[in-house]
């Protein structure tokens, strides 16, 4: 890691994991992009304009009530991980386009023998869940929703490799700024990721401010609610998006591990 601890793709990927996102796809990404409907985000006055307004109406003043909890949570940083209290990771903006989100340090650098990080749930700290737990760390966020970075409400930002793991239409979900979170308000089958990313291109093609002000309902109601907060590294398993599987739906490393493991080590032995 550097020493402004900016992280980036090839700090968060394992050889394990981007051989099973390259066997995937291989198989089956052609196969999606080809039977996945096509995704037309919305354009009118509100999400050229509104949004904006609405974005600064909110953020400006709760970044200046936020300002004090934030330089307390930077001091307990300090006496938990040290010097720098920050870490940046390149995620997925608007239009594919990558940007820097700060947070605060709340894990440690730990590496496997591939020189990789460990995952999340390996890394944090007690004081580190404490914070993702109660989505303390998202505070920052507020900062490039004030740029014009992010929005109150949106896909949430990824690491940026899962880009080129995207099919077509799940990559316009980057046709809108990401947003501090995507509450989920449609159905859909699947794993976690297939259910995030399907509501994420809904909202897309859904986006008004009657929508925008039913989710930040739901946000608030997310942030005071365990059960309703999101995992903290992602995705019910900890494991991070792979791919796409034979039926087509967005997928994660073990569940990839599980349907297509024997397979790939026939592949490999050949």
């Amino acid at each position: 890691m550097s020493e402004n601890h900016t992280v980036g793709n090839k700090d968060l990927i394992s050889s394990d994991e981007e051989r099973i996102a390259a066997f995937l796809r291989e198989r089956n990404l052609a196969k999606t992009n080809s039977l996945s409907a096509k995704v037309v985000p919305v354009d009118s006055f509100y999400t050229r304009y509104g949004k904006r307004f609405l974005d600064l109406l909110i953020s400006i003043p709760v970044f200046i009530i936020l300002l004090p909890f934030n330089i307390f949570f930077g001091i307990c940083t300090f006496f938990d991980v040290g010097r720098p209290i920050f870490y940046k990771q390149t995620r997925i903006g608007k239009d594919g386009k990558p940007f820097t989100m700060v947070k605060f340090r709340n894990m440690n650098n730990n590496k496997d023998a591939d020189g990789k990080l460990l995952p999340a749930r390996e890394r944090i700290t007690k004081f580190g869940h404490f914070m993702r737990r109660w989505s303390l760390d998202e505070l920052l966020n507020f900062w490039p929703v004030l740029k014009g970075d992010m929005s109150i409400i949106g896909p949430r930002p990824l690491p940026a490799f899962f880009h080129e793991r995207f099919s077509d239409r799940h990559r316009m979900r980057s046709a809108v700024k990401p947003g501090l979170e995507c509450p989920r308000v449609i159905s859909v089958e699947g794993e976690l990721y297939q259910k995030q990313f399907e509501n994420d291109v809904w909202y897309v093609e859904n986006i008004s401010f009657l929508t925008d002000l039913k989710m930040i309902f739901l946000l608030v109601k997310m942030v005071f609610s365990s059960k309703a907060r999101p995992n903290a590294s992602g995705s019910g398993s900890g494991s991070y998006f792979v791919g796409y599987d034979d039926d087509c739906r967005a997928i994660y490393k073990e569940l990839a591990l599980e349907k297509y493991g024997d397979l790939m080590r026939t592949e490999g032995n050949n």
